[in-house]
């Protein structure tokens, strides 16, 4: 058992370690928001690279989400963990619904559309101000559970990494099981797994909310963390940004997700020295990534048990 689930046991310890190396405040709120990126890349990773669909709209689906929680618990004074539940389920059945028209695209269509979503989604929370503030956002009481209260970031941190844990954890047996089989089936040819008899577009919609669903907790928990919401959360970049940590990380392989939203979240906080050239050497650095690893970073890790493995 320990010997089947020895990664999550490496995760455990690395996360443990990391929480008694870290010496400050400002490392604990890097750390937290590594872990938060991650959990959306690894949800938006089931969708592209086990389920081969694309979206440009998750940044959308997981600002709607954190904007449901935020206004029902700091304008209707509903508990934070009953206003994330309610956002889960309302958020469920709207990524259900539009994934029945937008999920019969394929290709650059499907991209399109779902970028066009998330689009929409911006410009509601722009337009209404009473409720969501605006272009200028809103504060955000704090988180809590059963009257215990998320006011440190040594909390999150905890929090986050549970999350975390957990979520890789149930992902791995849902790739292993037949669903996640048939999920790898669509990713490679539709017409083969429909002529087993699976109901593609049903294994579809559900991969798309599952994914949603991941986004939204994740989204809510970075509002509740950081006390603040803007409509920069469901901004087109920052769609772009998660699919962009996902393929730097590695398509359709959990860790790469992970990889690559925790390496491309630190590592403009190393740029910041080169202030104008910041930007320029961070798109050089995935350029060259990309060029030399087509796979993702997570395939240096391939080849570096491939030379163990030969010697």
């Amino acid at each position: 058992m320990i010997k089947r689930n020895i990664d999550i046991v490496l995760l455990t310890l690395v996360l443990v370690i990391v929480a008694f190396a870290m010496t400050n405040d400002f490392y604990y709120e890097i750390a937290v928001l590594c872990i938060l990126n991650a959990i959306i890349c690894i949800g938006l990773n089931l969708l592209i690279g086990y389920a081969g669909q694309i979206s440009l709209g998750h940044g959308g689906f997981a600002a709607l989400g954190a904007y449901i929680s935020v206004i029902l618990s700091s304008k209707y004074s509903i508990s934070p963990m009953l206003s994330l539940l309610i956002a889960i389920v309302f958020m469920s059945i709207f990524a259900y619904v539009i994934s029945k028209p937008i999920l019969k695209l394929e290709g650059h269509y499907l991209a399109m559309a779902t970028l066009g979503v998330g689009v929409i989604i911006y410009i509601a929370i722009n337009a209404q101000s009473d409720l969501t503030g605006g272009p200028d956002g809103m504060g955000v009481d704090i988180f809590k559970v059963f009257g215990y209260e998320f006011d440190s970031n040594i909390k999150w941190y905890v929090l986050s990494s549970i999350i975390l844990v957990l979520l890789i954890m149930a992902l791995k047996n849902l790739i292993k099981s037949p669903y996640g089989r048939v999920l790898r089936g669509i990713h490679d040819s539709t017409t083969a797994v429909e002529s087993v008899g699976a109901d593609v577009a049903k294994y579809k919609s559900y991969v798309f909310v599952i994914s949603v669903v991941i986004a939204v907790v994740a989204g809510s928990m970075y509002a509740f963390f950081s006390g603040f919401i803007s409509p920069a959360e469901a901004s087109f970049n920052r769609s772009i940004e998660l699919v962009v940590m996902v393929v730097f990380g590695g398509i359709g392989r959990i860790y790469g997700a992970l990889f690559g939203a925790v390496i491309l979240t630190i590592l403009p906080q190393f740029l910041t020295s080169l202030e104008d050239y910041q930007t320029l050497i961070y798109g050089i650095i995935i350029i060259v990534v990309m060029m030399f690893m087509p796979k993702g970073i997570i395939s240096l890790f391939d080849k570096i048990g491939q030379k163990s493995a030969g010697s």
